[in-house]
């Protein structure tokens, strides 16, 4: 393979890229995975609560939501705590924005480490390239002349490689990076907007 040949060719720096690669690959496909689960289960616990909170059974309501690790239930607890105490809709509401201030950091925590990542294997694939750069042509200075030519497009190419390396591992981290934001942003919309919605039901006047 191409992608092999081009890491087998790069120099001492493709180790260091590769190391920053597999750390932001397994960032992504944890947080990929954790933003399914926590979809799933907020879509779940909607699915469960709206109807008891139509039907004003708010101690059942509650009760469905305990023990649940999910930012939803986190959210819904902090209001129903509130609402037990027969308290105003204000004070509910200001519960539940301060739930929704616990679960969005542990929602968005990661995640900002990729595009991070993205520009340390950039950084670093530059890096090896001037360093081997420096080195062809310190070797190319005390070599035969007419050897000269070959041996710097020889080690050029292979200094050029480390970049490549770099883009390589960069570009598709910024993409995950990108597409998980997004994803993660949805995410707290829907929660802040089930939240509002379970809220207007439970504090009827």
């Amino acid at each position: 393979m191409e992608l092999i040949k081009l890491f087998q060719s790069g120099g001492a720096f493709m180790y260091p890229i590769l190391i920053v690669m597999a750390i932001g690959l397994a960032i992504a496909i944890e947080r990929f995975l954790y933003l399914t689960k926590t979809q799933s289960k907020t879509n779940k616990i909607w699915r469960n609560v709206v109807p008891m909170l139509k039907a004003e059974d708010n101690e059942r309501a509650e009760k469905s939501v305990e023990g649940i690790n999910s930012p939803l239930a986190i959210v819904l607890s902090y209001g129903f705590a509130r609402l037990r105490n027969n308290s105003r809709r204000e004070i509910v509401e200001a519960a539940m924005e301060e739930g929704i201030m616990e679960v969005v950091p542990e929602l968005e925590q990661r995640t900002h480490y990729l595009a991070t990542l993205a520009n340390i294997a950039t950084l670093l694939g530059l890096l090896g390239t001037i360093i081997g750069l420096i080195q062809a042509f310190t070797a190319v200075a005390s070599a035969d002349p007419a050897e000269k030519a070959n041996l710097l497009s020889a080690s050029i190419s292979v200094a050029m490689n480390t970049t490549a390396f770099g883009l390589t591992a960069a570009i598709p981290l910024l993409l995950f990076h990108s597409y998980l934001a997004t994803r993660t942003t949805k995410l707290v919309d829907n929660i802040e907007m089930a939240a509002v919605k379970c809220l207007n039901i439970m504090s009827k006047e």
